[in-house]
């Protein structure tokens, strides 16, 4: 009974330590290190499909995005992309569009993390029920939860996509990120704006 109390505080105060020891840096840093290496040239190259070439061709969005993004409405204007109605469909092309670009490109900052991550949960989401819905994604690329097989590319790599995402969410980029440092520069700043409201 000693042998397994002494084990168990052993155990416990290892690993309080690297808890203690990568509080706040590790755990966030890490989590947007694994999305630059693993996502954010999968969307950056899913925007880029999305607009024209060259640097003027950014700033126009290709008729692709509709059929990526507003399949239903393309089919529903004989797949005249000039014919889908400008109200609801134009502005969530552009949004989903430039979303792509800027979200995954704040994470790898650090910079307003968490409404990029919440934002990019959302385009996961939106992203997921399309390709099941509209695209017509068959069984063996939705893949399912609680079987043997860990490849499907909606119910399996999604969802950690999500719960990377979501760590990012809740505890933020951390110390290393320019949240940390733009936190950092506005307390710095705050006496000396009471300072100048006292004079």
């Amino acid at each position: 009974m000693k042998l397994i109390r002494n084990v168990a505080h052993l155990h416990h105060r290892v690993f309080a330590a690297l808890e203690t020891g990568t509080e706040g840096w590790l755990l966030g840093l890490g989590a947007r290190f694994a999305f630059l290496a693993v996502l954010y040239f999968y969307f950056l190259s899913s925007a880029r499909t999305k607009v024209g070439e060259g640097i003027a061709g950014f700033f126009n969005v290709a008729d692709g995005a509709y059929f990526q993004i507003a399949l239903p409405a393309v089919e529903a204007a004989g797949f005249d992309v000039s014919n889908v109605p400008f109200l609801p469909w134009t502005p969530v092309v552009w949004a989903g569009t430039y979303a792509e670009f800027v979200l995954p490109l704040l994470i790898v900052l650090g910079l307003f993390t968490r409404l990029a991550a919440l934002g990019m949960i959302a385009f996961v989401v939106v992203q997921s029920v399309v390709d099941i819905t509209v695209h017509d994604v068959g069984a063996e690329t939705t893949g399912a939860w609680f079987d043997r097989f860990s490849d499907g590319l909606i119910w399996d790599q999604r969802t950690l996509w999500v719960f990377l995402l979501a760590h990012l969410v809740i505890k933020g980029a951390g110390y290393v990120s320019l949240d940390a440092l733009l936190y950092r520069w506005t307390m710095n700043r705050q006496p000396l704006k009471e300072a100048e409201g006292r004079v």
